[in-house]
């Protein structure tokens, strides 16, 4: 299947939630409530440092990006992304994603980290956030000054704070799982 193709599909009838990888369906799990309690707690975090700096951004929750390698053939779904571009009713893709983030679980830790990787092929993205849905584990990863990306991801200690560049946000790592049930 195409990315045109796939964006234009209307599902398959089930209700169940699809990414574009290579060319073929992936099915995508419904999220675990820590997962689902992160993800909200991240999205509002986000929003409320946007909204008290006023900054020209969107906080979007499981949007559509395309990688810049094989565009014409995937169609990722980060958990969350934040985009400063103009946004305009009836896109399908988010346009030029700054921030993206995925909550890993158990259960898609390898997937996870193949979208990660596919996402720094994204030109406008300059940080991407790893989020561990089951213990405080917050890894980061950030363009660095001639474009190219680090090898391995920068750990956040867990009772440290995590700094993103791209917003000029601080957030301490408890406030990020405040609510989830952690082991």
């Amino acid at each position: 299947m195409t990315a045109d193709e796939f964006l234009a599909w209307e599902g398959d009838g089930t209700g169940r939630r699809f990414e574009l990888v290579d060319g073929v369906l992936r099915a995508m799990a419904p999220a675990a409530v820590n997962h689902g309690v992160i993800q909200g707690q991240l999205a509002y975090l986000l929003k409320r440092h946007i909204i008290e700096h006023k900054l020209p951004c969107a906080v979007i929750v499981a949007p559509g990006v395309q990688p810049r390698v094989h565009a014409n053939a995937n169609v990722r779904i980060p958990d969350i992304a934040v985009s400063c571009a103009r946004l305009t009713a009836g896109l399908k893709t988010l346009p030029e994603p700054l921030l993206l983030i995925e909550i890993v679980s158990p259960s898609n830790r390898a997937q996870t980290w193949t979208n990660v990787w596919t996402y720094t092929t994204i030109v406008s993205a300059r940080e991407l956030l790893i989020v561990d849905s089951i213990r405080r584990d917050v890894k980061l990863l950030r363009r660095q000054a001639d474009g190219a990306w680090p090898d391995q991801p920068e750990p956040i200690v867990a009772d440290g704070v995590l700094t993103l560049d791209s917003l000029g946000m601080a957030v301490p790592i408890a406030d990020i799982y405040e609510g989830a049930a952690l082991s």
